[in-house]
């Protein structure tokens, strides 16, 4: 339970997100869920993250025609 509280305190007070890692069953054949706290990216990564993936499609594009 305390594992839980702390969980659910970093979502709301942090504005973190729990993540589902790894979804498995157990001997005695209860599911068994693994999960994990994760942080957003910040808004310059987000940028940087769009810019190379139009990077990326314009490139392609660009040998596609070409050849």
């Amino acid at each position: 339970r305390k594992q839980i509280d702390k969980l659910i305190g970093a979502v709301q007070r942090d504005g973190r997100t729990i993540v589902p890692v790894r979804l498995y069953l157990n001997e005695a054949g209860k599911a068994k869920l693994e999960i994990a706290l994760a942080k957003g990216k910040k808004l310059h990564d987000k940028r940087e993250t769009a810019a190379e993936r139009d990077w990326q499609r314009d490139k392609a594009r660009l040998l596609r025609d070409k050849g």
